[in-house]
């Protein structure tokens, strides 16, 4: 299978989204493939959004977020949980589309072992478990997804109809009423990876 390229990416961020739907996340890890469909997302568009790291403007934390599409911006959170999102749209505006959950293809003996022999429902459902299931920390911010040999990236799978997918405020997210009600969040209906 082919991985997404850049202009995949290079797109408005809500439709990249909906888009990342039903598409396959790959870590490379220690030879295997580690892999899920990609089953909720979240969009954080701009400096605008009051829920996005970018509200403040660039920082060290975020630059990222600012830097091409298609590269990967994972951040640390709480003290103990890294996220991973995807860099969307054009350089140089802030926007990126957080992986929520997916639904583990690959690995999963691995995945069983990382998050500690946790039930394989919970391998995955949630941005920091699948990262701690897929070995995804600050190392990979600023990793670019788009090159062919990547140790991690997404990789094209089949479209999802739009009947199948549910959108809806974002999860935990801090701000004014508008970043509060935006409907940002994406997530495919009665999977039961979607995180909540």
């Amino acid at each position: 299978m082919a991985h997404l390229g850049r202009d995949f990416f290079a797109r408005d961020t809500l439709a990249v989204a909906r888009e990342l739907l039903g598409q396959r996340l790959v870590r490379i890890w220690e030879g295997e493939r580690l892999s899920g469909c990609v089953v909720e997302v979240e969009a954080y568009i701009g400096e605008e959004d009051q829920a996005c790291h970018a509200r403040c403007g660039r920082t060290k934390r975020n630059a990222t977020m600012y830097g091409p599409p298609g590269h990967a911006y994972v951040y640390f959170v709480y003290g103990m949980h890294h996220c991973l999102n995807v860099v969307t749209g054009r350089k140089g505006f802030p926007a990126a589309v957080l992986i929520r959950a997916l639904e583990p293809l690959e690995g999963i003996e691995v995945m069983r072992a990382r998050r500690g022999g946790r039930a394989d429902v919970e391998l995955t459902s949630g941005p920091a478990r699948l990262c701690q299931a897929l070995g995804i920390d600050r190392r990979f911010d600023g990793v670019d997804l788009c090159v062919p040999d990547a140790s991690l990236f997404v990789e094209k799978s089949g479209a999802l109809p739009d009947v199948a997918v549910t959108t809806g405020p974002r999860v935990g997210v801090r701000g004014d009423e508008a970043a509060l009600a935006a409907p940002w969040r994406f997530y495919v209906q009665d999977n039961g990876y979607v995180s909540r």
